[in-house]
């Protein structure tokens, strides 16, 4: 283990800020990359993008901090866009999940 410094945190704030919202935007038209796909393949989703903002200090409530990352209330987006879970994708993302190392 190095106590070496992670590079990314020499990237200015500005430069994370503008790829951060380049990655929402991103997935707000990725509609068919549902969310429990997204766990399934990299253990985080949309809702964790979500969390992910109030962990840094949005300070703002869970169902408006989805609405921000979805770009809609996260029970329309549900409506519109997400579609029922098989077995398969719910075994990807448990097993996904427990490469997290205990956080998401």
């Amino acid at each position: 283990m190095t106590d070496a410094p992670d590079p990314l945190d020499t990237l200015p704030d500005d430069v994370a800020a503008a790829a951060f919202r380049r990655l929402v935007r991103h997935l707000r038209k990725r509609h068919d990359a549902q969310n429990i796909d997204l766990m399934g393949l990299s253990g985080f989703c949309r809702n964790c993008l979500a969390d992910w903002i109030n962990d840094a200090g949005a300070g703002l409530s869970k169902p408006d901090a989805r609405a921000l990352i979805h770009g809609m209330p996260m029970e329309e987006w549900k409506v519109k866009f997400q579609t029922e879970a098989t077995p398969e994708q719910m075994a990807r993302m448990e097993e996904s999940l427990k490469k997290n190392g205990g956080t998401h």
